[in-house]
């Protein structure tokens, strides 16, 4: 039988999911450190770095597993970050192309690297609290 959480009215994960849900968050804040600590701007260390990449694969493999339950919020929470930084990389290389656009890319991806680092800070203290993500 399935524990259901009163308070939110949803299922509660198996401790190894939720186990999981925390090494996911620290692949992804292990590659977006290394931006910081590297050459690399945040966001592309975020994008490139196998911790990240690896991560983004859980999170495609164990969703069907998160389903009914808050971890769901957070496994789509760090999908779309990845998704979504990618996006924004793209946005700054286009940019970048041009000599004109060259400053609206370096604005545009270090904007994109704090938006990382602000989504896995934000993602893994919910987390930490067992609390799901916002819609």
């Amino acid at each position: 039988m399935t524990d259901i959480d009163h308070e939110t009215g949803l299922a509660r994960p198996p401790q190894g999911l939720v186990t999981l849900t925390h090494v996911i968050y620290g692949l992804h804040a292990f590659s977006a450190v290394t931006g910081l600590l590297g050459t690399a701007f945040v966001v592309t260390a975020f994008l490139t770095g196998w911790p990240s990449l690896i991560a983004v694969v859980l999170n495609y493999v164990k969703r069907g597993e998160t389903r009914g339950t808050y971890l769901e919020s957070h496994f789509r929470w760090q999908i779309r970050t990845f998704w979504f930084a990618l996006l924004w990389v793209a946005v700054a290389v286009l940019a970048g192309l041009t000599i004109v656009g060259l400053p609206f890319a370096w604005v545009v991806a270090l904007g994109a690297g704090l938006w990382v680092l602000y989504r896995i800070a934000r993602g893994w203290l919910r987390l930490v609290s067992e609390k799901g993500m916002p819609q």
